[in-house]
Order: C-alpha cells, then structure tokens, then sequence
C-alpha cells in the first residue's frame, strides 16, 4: 500500500489516512491521540508530533476515561447494581 492522503479531523486531532492499495482501490485507518504510530511511516509520526500536543492527549484521555466511566455507570444502572 501507498500512502496517498492525511488529514486532521475534529478538535480531538484523529488522523485520518487513505492509503492506495495494490489492486488500486482505497484502504482508510483512523488514528487517536491514545494510539501508538511508532511503527507507520516517518510522515505520519510527524503529522502525529505535530498535532498530537500534551494538552490535546490529556483531553482525549479525560474523555475517553470520563466515557468509559459513563457505560460503566449505565452498565451498573441497567444491572440493579446502583
């Protein structure tokens, strides 16, 4: 596969690639702030050093936490265990 296009999507930074593949057709992959894009390619570790901030990161991991507690809640709730 080739890479063909990055973009920075939405205020949580994901990146989001479209690479061509051999049969000529499209393959998309979706990056958030929480991943690890130590093995892609050096282009999109520098659109991730860029883009990917200490604050950017830290508001990913509070969403993500405070999301992971809301299903847990729910979860908790819809159980009787409340």
């Amino acid at each position: 596969m080739k890479l063909d296009k990055i973009e920075v999507v939405g205020e949580h930074k994901h990146i989001q690639i479209r690479e061509i593949t051999d049969e000529g057709g499209y393959h998309r992959r979706v990056f958030t702030p929480d991943m690890d894009v130590s093995s892609e390619v050096q282009e999109i570790q520098d659109v991730t050093d860029a883009e990917w901030t200490d604050e950017v990161k830290s508001v990913w991991d509070r969403l993500v936490t405070d999301e992971m507690l809301t299903v847990a809640e729910f979860e908790a709730a819809r159980e009787g265990k409340e």
